[in-house]
């Protein structure tokens, strides 16, 4: 039987969809829930958990109390232990002390639900002691220690615990600062390293930066999606430096890292939230999602962006989502296909087929978006 050390961060990716870009520090994530932010690690965790059900009697977990790890299990009906207990109101150290309890058991294998930041404090406690794998958790995944999603961290876990083909990677753990980010500064530097269980397309990359050199195509692509902007149609424009020569074009001031909501070449919301999203889309029945892709690792959703909730995809419909990229940042996608983690299965699976992506002035190419 393999054990298996589980934590969770409650707090992690809390600040996602209400435009906050993080949820690192408690004034965050107080903001957040006052914002009408809910927790999701939990749900992400569970979901990774609920696939390794028809295998429940090859492995026992060692998790902290309530909120870390323990109330997933107990629903889940797995074989668990608690080593480590806190109050409610968990922080980092908690997870750093439940996880220097967790190594006390000599545990087989660490598995953690969080984003970045969770993945640093793991890093702290763990180093390279033990094989981890991350359930994504967070806002903007920059660590490739991650599943693409909750269901492929399941099928890493699942290849772990029965022995199957798996190979143990040392890779990167990035450090973001958030307050930064907030202010639109991309402060990326690396952090340390974990050794992760890999297998294959199951686990994310690292995100790959742009080149300076893109420029040319960035401005041909902006002007294609600007000369085919339709009237009388809200444009719920996503993030990203692939996507700010679109609101230059026209004139627009725009959120680098967040969304922002365009009718008529006009900018009617600038950083919206989720919610804002979907109230503007009760109101205009003409609608069109522009977003871009991840470098590196391909994602359109899931990743820095969960403004774009499930019901917000449904409610625009996949006919009407427009993938722009240049053709240096589809060369830079390990596998070559388009990933899309909104935190809802069975919209990962509606997601999945292929997009025209707009690579220059009326030129597109087919890519496939896998379901993971």
């Amino acid at each position: 039987m393999k054990t298996i050390g589980l934590i969770v961060n409650p707090k992690a990716g809390v600040g996602g969809s209400v435009a906050l870009k993080g949820s690192d520090g408690e004034d965050i994530y107080e903001e957040a829930i006052k914002r009408g932010a809910s927790e999701k690690a939990h749900l992400r965790c569970e979901e990774a958990f609920s696939h390794l059900l028809d295998i429940k009697d090859e492995f026992k977990v060692f998790t902290g109390n309530h909120r870390l790890g323990e109330d997933e299990m107990k629903k889940l009906g797995l074989n668990y232990e608690v080593v480590y207990e806190t109050d409610a109101d968990t922080t980092a150290e908690d997870t750093k002390n439940a996880l220097k309890e967790i190594l006390k058991k000599d545990v087989d294998m660490i598995v953690f639900a969080g984003g970045d930041g969770t993945a640093r404090d793991v890093y702290d406690a763990v180093g390279l002691t033990k094989p981890v794998i991350g359930i994504p958790a967070g806002t903007k995944m920059h660590s490739s220690v991650f599943g693409v999603s909750p269901k492929s961290a399941s099928e890493v876990i699942r290849a772990f615990i029965l022995d199957e083909s798996y190979e143990i990677i040392e890779s990167e753990v990035m450090d973001i600062d958030e307050d930064a980010f907030r202010k639109e500064i991309l402060n990326v530097k690396l952090y340390g390293a974990l050794n992760v269980v890999n297998k294959g397309k199951m686990m994310q990359v690292g995100k790959s930066p742009q080149s300076a050199s893109e420029n040319a195509d960035l401005e041909s692509i902006a002007q294609f999606v600007v000369d085919e902007m339709k009237d009388d149609t809200l444009y719920i424009v996503g993030s990203g430096s692939t996507i700010r020569p679109v609101m230059k074009l026209l004139g627009l001031e725009n959120s680098l890292l967040g969304v922002d909501l365009v009718y008529n070449k006009k900018l009617i919301k600038k950083d919206a939230s989720e919610s804002e999203i979907y109230e503007a889309l009760k109101k205009y029945p003409k609608r069109k999602i522009i977003v871009t892709i991840i470098g590196g690792q391909g994602y359109i959703f899931g990743r820095g962006n969960q403004q774009f909730s499930s019901r917000v995809i449904r409610e625009v419909g996949k006919e009407n989502i427009i993938v722009i990229a240049t053709q240096s940042k589809l060369n830079s996608i390990a596998g070559g296909n388009l990933l899309a983690d909104t935190g809802d299965d069975a919209t990962n699976e509606y997601l999945a087929g292929y997009y025209n992506v707009i690579v220059d002035y009326n030129y597109m190419k087919l890519i496939k978006l896998v379901y993971l």
